[in-house]
């Protein structure tokens, strides 16, 4: 899979994927990633691809113009229906589902921002394209959010991980949290792994797994339990887990 990266600091992203399995990934040539400058796209010659919002009020924004032609020279070279995600806190939240769906593409264009964000414009101008947010918080700028888009859908890719079945066991892939894990020793300041993880029983030991699954994230994150509407079986499984962990 390839990764337009466009950016005006390529050298934050790259420091953050140069190692474990994206570094792995980028030199199995599972994924290839290109950096685009914007600043190269710049119409005057201090390469400035930012000005003053209309209206007033603090901050600089991207400008449309050097994006949108930086847009078109990538996919004028390959194919002009290539997707782009903008990454904006107004964008819809990148979760594991949308992961998946890019981790089916060829191509992918990522937009970094940074500032106080784009001209508004560049989203009615520029086709197939999707605003997307890592999370409900703000950072200095989209290089570090770029990393981890990268990251989840290479993951998803065949051959990116050493275990096959490792990307289908992560949380979320089925909309809950991981069950939890441990190694040895079996005794830490008095407490033990699970019995059931040690009895060599892998049938009990996948119908813990599952229930863990399940409590862990009404527990922790009802919202998922919520959005994911439980069968009528996961629901006896989770009033089990309540009932063996009541206090």
């Amino acid at each position: 899979m390839k990764f337009t990266l466009i950016t005006l600091f390529p050298d934050e992203i790259k420091s953050s994927i140069t190692f474990g399995v994206l570094g792995r990934a980028i030199k199995n040539n599972i994924i290839e990633i290109d950096y685009v400058s914007l600043r190269d796209f710049s119409d005057n010659e201090y390469q400035s691809i930012d000005d003053k919002p209309y209206g007033g009020g603090p901050g600089m924004l991207i400008q449309a113009k050097p994006l949108i032609k930086a847009i078109n020279k990538i996919r004028a070279e390959r194919h002009n229906q290539i997707p782009v995600i903008f990454l904006t806190p107004q964008g819809k939240l990148f979760e594991q589902k949308i992961a998946e769906d890019y981790s089916q593409l060829n191509e992918l264009i990522i937009v970094s921002g940074r500032y106080e964000g784009f001209d508004e414009r560049v989203y009615d101008l520029v086709e197939n394209s999707t605003e997307v947010s890592i999370g409900n918080y703000v950072i200095s700028g989209g290089e570090v959010a770029t990393a981890v888009i990268i990251d989840a859908i290479t993951r998803l890719l065949p051959n990116a991980l050493g275990d096959i079945n490792s990307a289908k066991q992560d949380s979320f892939t089925d909309g809950l949290l991981d069950y939890p894990h441990y190694t040895r020793p079996e005794e830490i300041q008095g407490l033990k792994v699970p019995k059931v993880l040690l009895s060599g029983n892998h049938k009990a030991i996948n119908e813990w797994r599952i229930k863990q699954s399940i409590g862990k994230t009404y527990e922790k994150r009802p919202d998922l339990i919520e959005k994911r509407n439980l069968t009528t079986k996961e629901k006896k499984i989770l009033d089990e887990y309540l009932e063996d962990n009541k206090q």
